[in-house]
């Protein structure tokens, strides 16, 4: 499954999305993904600006925490999961409708 940004796009299972994206805090189940081989290849491959500005689009994060390089890496794994959680839940309540 895909979550497409206006920069990049990253890549991961369903089930690794519905991991890092549930009910409750979340923060080690992302903290798990973003170390496995496959995300932190991907995130390797994305510029800490690119990651800035796009987080930076969300208006969420001041700029002192855009600063943090490990979070951003956090917060678009987080972030990429929710969508292709909400995706997949869409595509369900169309397909039963």
């Amino acid at each position: 499954m895909r979550s497409y940004f206006d920069r990049f796009v990253i890549d991961m299972t369903l089930d690794e999305a519905s991991g890092a994206s549930h009910q409750g805090r979340c923060d080690d189940d992302v903290k798990d993904l973003v170390s496995t081989k496959k995300i932190a290849r991907q995130l390797d491959k994305i510029s800490t600006e690119s990651l800035r500005a796009e987080l930076k689009e969300y208006g969420a994060w001041e700029a002192d925490e855009l600063a943090d390089d490990t979070a951003n890496r956090e917060r678009i794994v987080w972030i990429a999961a929710g969508n292709i959680v909400e995706e997949n839940r869409g595509r369900k309540v169309r397909q039963k409708a």
